[in-house]
């Protein structure tokens, strides 16, 4: 479900639209997914899933409501969940690692502002420099 909130409120701020959205009630419901392991899940008493990092944070920061989970707890559970010897990151920890996870789990670090990493963009999923450079001439 968070991969449908994601793609509606993502064309509502490339719109200029995020207005219309009751951006409490949407964001009680996001935050509402982190987990006490500090991961996000996809609906009430489902496992968290470091993919949900991307899909629920990114919407949470385009509404401005990020400051509601831990973002302390967020990162650490994505560390967990990285293969430390071989590389990549797995929806879970201990589970095998994969390319969508990896993507969706530095992404998620990204938005977390984790060191080292450039920042991108919620909506468009691309590095914020990109952006700026393809749709702003920056």
């Amino acid at each position: 479900m968070p991969f449908y909130f994601f793609c509606c409120v993502g064309a509502l701020a490339i719109t200029g639209s995020l207005h219309h959205i009751d951006k409490d009630l949407l964001g009680w419901w996001l935050c509402e997914r982190q987990v006490k392991t500090g991961g996000l899940n996809g609906r009430p008493e489902k496992l968290p899933d470091v993919c949900y990092s991307w899909w629920v944070l990114s919407s949470m920061i385009m509404i401005d409501r990020v400051h509601w989970i831990s973002k302390e707890k967020l990162v650490q559970f994505i560390l967990d969940c990285q293969d430390t010897e071989n590389g990549g990151i797995s929806d879970r920890p201990d589970d095998a690692v994969d390319v969508y996870h990896t993507y969706f789990g530095v992404a998620g670090l990204s938005l977390l502002e984790y060191p080292g990493l450039k920042a991108i963009d919620p909506a468009y999923a691309l590095p914020v420099d990109v952006v700026n450079r393809i749709f702003f001439g920056k």
